[in-house]
C-alpha cells in the first residue's frame, strides 16, 4: 500500500470518528444539555439532531417525562397529638434543565432533595389536622396544600412536582396494642350496653305476656265457675224432676250405685240384715 493512501485512509477514519463526535440525537422523551469542560455551554436541546464540537464537548441526556418517587414511612404528628406512620410518593418532573444540572446535576440528588422537601412540608402541613380529616374527607384539600408548597421550594431547582399522595397511614407499632386494647374495651363496654337493653326488653315482654296469661287463665276461669254452676243447677234440676217423677225408682238407682260403690274387691262390710241400707237386697 502506498504512503498516500495510508494518509487517506488514516484521515477517513479521522474524518468518521470526528463526525460520530459532532452529531448527537436527543429522543422524544429526553432533554440534552452541551457542556464544555463541565460548564453549558447553550440552552437545552430540544429532541432531534444537534451538533457539537468534537473531543470537546460532551452531552447529558436527561429525561423529560414525569417520574415517580416513592419515599419511605415516616412517622407524622396530627394536630390531636396522634402520631401516624405515612408512606407517600410523589410524581415530578425536570421542567428546566439548565437550572436543574446547575443546581442537583443528577436525578439521585433530585429525588433526595424531594424527598427532604416533601417529608418536611407533610410534617407542617399534617400538623393543621386531626387523625379523622387526614384519613377522610381533608385528604385532597391536605394532598394539595403539600403540592403547592412544595413546588414552591423546588422552583428553584428546575423541578416541578405534579403531584403528592398518601398510599398508606398506620399507627406505629407501639401504640397498636394499646389501642387494640381500648377498641377491645370499648366493644365490651358497648356489648353489655346491648345485653342490658336486651335483658330490660325481655323483662318487659315477659312481664306483659305473664299479665295477659293471668288476665285470659282468670277470664277463662270465671267462665268455667259460670259454665260449672250452669251445669250444677240443671243436673240438680233434673234429679229434682226425676224425683218428683219416680222417687221409688230414683231411689233404688242411687241404692245400686251404692251398693256398687260399696262392694269393691277386696271390701268387707259387717251390717244387719235389717239394716236400712241392704232393704232392696232382703
Amino acid at each position: 500500500m502506498s504512503k498516500v493512501s495510508i494518509i487517506l485512509a488514516v484521515i477517513a477514519v479521522i474524518a468518521v470518528v470526528g463526525v460520530s463526535q459532532s452529531v448527537f440525537m436527543v429522543d422524544e422523551t429526553e432533554r440534552a444539555i452541551v457542556l464544555q469542560l463541565g460548564k453549558p455551554v447553550s440552552d437545552t436541546k430540544e429532541p432531534g439532531l444537534h451538533f457539537k464540537l468534537p473531543f470537546v464537548q460532551n452531552v447529558i441526556f436527561l429525561d423529560s417525562r414525569i417520574l415517580d418517587y416513592g419515599t419511605k414511612a415516616a412517622e407524622i404528628l396530627t394536630r390531636d397529638k396522634k402520631t401516624m406512620v405515612v408512606d407517600n410518593y410523589s410524581r415530578w418532573r425536570i421542567t428546566d434543565p439548565l437550572q436543574f444540572y446547575r443546581t442537583l446535576r443528577t436525578q439521585q440528588r433530585a429525588q433526595a432533595r424531594l424527598e427532604d422537601i416533601i417529608y418536611a412540608e407533610l410534617r407542617v402541613v399534617l400538623g393543621r389536622f386531626t387523625l379523622h380529616e387526614l384519613v377522610s374527607e381533608k385528604r385532597p384539600e391536605i394532598m394539595s396544600l403539600v403540592t403547592a408548597k412544595t413546588n414552591e421550594l423546588l422552583s428553584p431547582y428546575g423541578l416541578e412536582v405534579v403531584d403528592v399522595r398518601i398510599k398508606r397511614t398506620d399507627l406505629p407499632p407501639q401504640n397498636e396494642q394499646a389501642i387494640f386494647n381500648r377498641m377491645r374495651s370499648e366493644r365490651i363496654r358497648e356489648a353489655k350496653l346491648y345485653r342490658s337493653e336486651g335483658q330490660e326488653e325481655m323483662d318487659k315482654i315477659k312481664s306483659a305476656a305473664d299479665r295477659e296469661r293471668t288476665v285470659i287463665v282468670a277470664e277463662a276461669q270465671r267462665k268455667a265457675d259460670v259454665l260449672r254452676g250452669d251445669g250444677d243447677a240443671e243436673a240438680a234440676g233434673i234429679f229434682a224432676e226425676s224425683l218428683k217423677r219416680a222417687p221409688d225408682f230414683y231411689a233404688f238407682v242411687r241404692s245400686m250405685d251404692a251398693y256398687k260403690a260399696a262392694t269393691q274387691e277386696n271390701t268387707r262390710m259387717i251390717m244387719t240384715p235389717s239394716g236400712e241400707f241392704l232393704k232392696y237386697l232382703r
